[in-house]
């Protein structure tokens, strides 16, 4: 019998309507959310993530930002973070405190129902990203690389975590900032008001939800000022524009602080605490949460009796001493914070193989990052200076006060894409002549 040749077998195959429809759902963004989302609501069913435990007094449902979202919704206001009454509070940005106080008003005060619908909102907001993530790739690089990327997204392990297990605003953040970055990507492409009013309405949204981001706003504005410069487009009335729109979104709570406490806050207050977590007599780069107002009856005890904004102030003035006591040992916990911000601080869990395991998979992903961002600057690929400047401003702040793996999560879309990016493409031979169609000569 003559056997067939393996062209034929491969086309036949292709042809069979079974690869086709796998081809359709394999290569849409929209099937990759569909089934991003599906995945991550089916971990929270069949892991009851949902089910948290109450012994710390429900602490662990959202924290800080879950105390002010059931002080809202049982009357009290924007108040507590910390669950004992003192008074009000600019602890936390807004928004995400009253996405759960609205949950908590409908399916009850840290319930299990409101745990999972809290987690499914979560889990939306994660397998959204996966859009983002498509068109920023396939702009940078290709369709290859923007398919792999989104698959990559809705299918690690380490991005399911945080969306079905932590309530808190770190998948909202991780996709409004992925989503910014693609707006200033492609701002030079686009005319008109509209891009302006988005670009102004999404930074006023981060600004309500995750202040921190914010500090990224500058380099995306120049970044999409300067490519439209280039292009000869004007970019002065458009910011403008923008501007006024993010400080329409964010005024109303500035004056809310002002009205009460007295003074202008932007948007939050508790820098002044978390620097002294980080800073102070026996630190060593990672967070000292023995100090933080749950876990210390004394400072609970400092809070309540001295009031939000003293209790503050006292705290930033000793970890200012601390560090202006010894300036080279300061110095010493910043490169210590920077290692643990790209590999992980060290754990204390059980068994230390599992830990180990976690950390180098986390340090894994900043090497591939690394690695393929300077590729991407190499190719001088379009927005690999934005790339740059992202990884470069976005985590700094953290290497002066201290750092957990959450706080990398927003920026971990932009590192799967360049991952992703390395792992299909860093093998092949660059075309050094003239950048390809997917890349465009950029100078900083």
């Amino acid at each position: 019998m003559e056997s067939r040749p393996a062209g034929a077998a491969e086309r036949a195959r292709s042809a069979s309507p079974l690869f086709e429809a796998w081809a359709r759902v394999r290569n849409s963004p929209g099937w990759i959310v569909a089934i991003a989302l599906l995945l991550r609501v089916g971990w929270i069913v069949i892991g009851h993530t949902y089910r948290f435990k109450n012994t710390d007094d429900n602490f662990g449902f959202g924290w800080e930002m879950g105390r002010i979202g059931a002080s809202l919704a049982s009357g009290h206001g924007f108040s507590g973070p910390f669950g004992p009454a003192t008074g009000p509070t600019a602890w936390e940005p807004p928004l995400y405190p009253y996405v759960i106080a609205g949950v908590f008003r409908v399916f009850g005060i840290y319930s299990r129902a409101s745990a999972f619908v809290l987690l499914t909102l979560n889990s939306v907001f994660s397998a959204l990203t996966c859009v983002p993530i498509f068109l920023i790739a396939r702009r940078i690089f290709s369709e290859q690389v923007a398919v792999g990327s989104a698959w990559a997204w809705a299918l690690l392990p380490n991005v399911l975590f945080w969306c079905t297990r932590a309530i808190w605003e770190t998948s909202l953040a991780a996709l409004l900032l992925t989503t910014i970055f693609w707006l200033a990507l492609t701002l030079e492409d686009r005319d008109g008001w509209m891009p302006w009013l988005q670009f102004g309405l999404l930074w006023g949204i981060t600004a309500l939800s995750s202040t921190s981001l914010l500090s990224f706003l500058p380099a995306a504005g120049l970044w999409a000022w300067y490519r439209r410069a280039r292009r000869g487009k004007r970019s002065l009335a458009g910011a403008v524009w923008a501007s006024v729109i993010f400080f329409a979104c964010i005024t109303p709570w500035l004056v809310r602080n002002y009205q009460t406490f007295g003074k202008f806050i932007f948007i939050r207050d508790n820098f002044g605490a978390e620097l002294r977590l980080g800073n102070g007599p026996g630190a060593d780069g990672t967070l000292m949460v023995y100090l933080d107002a749950t876990h210390d009856v004394y400072g609970m005890r400092q809070f309540q009796a001295m009031g939000e904004l003293p209790y503050i102030a006292m705290r930033k003035r000793q970890a200012l001493d601390y560090i202006r006591a010894d300036y080279g040992r300061f110095a010493t916990l910043c490169v210590r914070r920077f290692v643990y911000f790209w590999a992980a601080p060290p754990k204390d869990t059980q068994p230390w193989w599992m830990s180990e395991a976690k950390n180098s998979l986390f340090l894994a992903a900043s090497v591939l990052t690394f690695w393929g961002l300077g590729r991407t600057l190499r190719l001088r690929k379009l927005g690999a200076w934005l790339l740059f400047w992202l990884f470069l401003i976005y985590p700094a702040m953290y290497y002066f006060v201290y750092c957990i793996p959450r706080y990398r999560h927003p920026i971990e879309p932009e590192m799967a894409i360049l991952g992703v990016f390395l792992l299909t493409e860093a093998g092949r031979k660059p075309k050094a002549s003239l950048p390809d169609q997917s890349s465009e000569r950029e100078s900083v």
